[in-house]
């Protein structure tokens, strides 16, 4: 690289261990998320739309004590746009898509799904930060979309018998890997752990309505797993999770920090198996092998180019 150059190589950087060590903590919070949704719908007694909107409701709850507790400003102008995607995303779309879609499909498939994610997101920051990759980088991401799309494929009998709840959690893919990008980009502005604190709070007034309709339509019940779980997803799954992973993030480098949550499909079907006695096949292990691979590869390859 000559002197005169802007170009920054990111793979030059030095890791922070405090960095991972935050960025790993968000994501083993993360990493029950998907065991506990499970928990939460599987028995009935809690609808998705309860479950969904209602753990934002606390979240937000939680998150605007702290805005007024530390005294943050209030996002301006064009933040408030970025605040509406985090919101539309992180907030609303990925748990209430997740939550519905593990109402009929064991948590050790979603976690596998979900596996996808990392890549999702490394490919919508590309576009976001006009970065260019090589070609490793996007056939790695196809690859790993495939995989994705040929595990579920299978566990249902075949590409044409991909159930509703592929499709949802697919989506889910979708919308979080925009969030977390815009959010990505934004959190250098705002702050890390302030940006999804106000995507919680911009969300709130539409997730309290929607939690007051789902508690009229069916008012949630359940025994103490539902509601230590429902309280999890709320808590720490929502807000604390976020406030890690963040700051993980922040601390940085944000590209290979970000590799840290490859581990998370991980930990979300051993959890399976701990918490709930899914059995896990060869086929679920084979499939979340090839996503994660993917996905490491197109992390790696991402984070190795020249960004100027």
């Amino acid at each position: 690289m000559r002197d005169k150059s802007s170009a920054t190589h990111v793979i030059g950087t030095p890791v922070s261990r405090s960095g991972l060590a935050w960025a790993f903590l968000g994501v083993t919070a993360f990493s029950l998320t998907v065991p506990f949704t499970r928990v939460t719908v599987a028995s009935g007694q809690m609808s998705a739309l309860f479950v969904g909107s209602g753990r934002a409701v606390i979240a937000a709850i939680i998150a605007g004590a702290a805005l007024c507790l530390t005294r943050q400003r209030t996002p301006r102008g064009r933040q408030w746009l970025s605040v509406a995607i985090v919101a539309g995303g992180a907030v609303a779309g990925f748990p209430l898509l997740t939550t519905f879609a593990l109402t009929d499909t064991p948590a050790s498939h979603g976690a596998v799904v979900i596996a996808l994610l990392p890549a999702a997101t490394a490919v919508v920051a590309v576009l976001r930060t006009r970065e260019r990759p090589g070609p490793a980088f996007w056939v790695a991401a196809g690859a790993g979309a495939l995989a994705a799309v040929g595990f579920a494929g299978m566990q249902n009998g075949g590409l044409g018998r991909l159930h509703t709840s592929d499709a949802l959690l697919f989506a889910a893919v979708i919308v979080c890997a925009v969030a977390y990008a815009e959010g990505g980009v934004l959190s250098r502005e705002l702050g890390s752990w302030q940006t999804i604190s106000w995507a919680l709070v911009l969300a709130s007034p539409a997730m309290a309505i929607l939690t007051g309709l789902s508690v009229i339509e069916q008012p949630p019940s359940g025994g103490p797993s539902e509601w230590w779980s429902f309280g999890y997803l709320g808590v720490v799954s929502m807000f604390l999770g976020f406030v890690a992973w963040y700051r993980g993030l922040a601390i940085g480098p944000l590209a290979q920090v970000s590799q840290v949550q490859l581990t998370q499909p991980v930990m979300s079907i051993g959890w399976a198996a701990l918490l709930l006695h899914e059995k896990i096949t060869w086929p679920t292990l084979f499939g979340g092998t090839a996503i994660i691979c993917c996905a490491l590869v197109a992390v790696r390859s991402r984070s190795q180019s020249w960004i100027r």
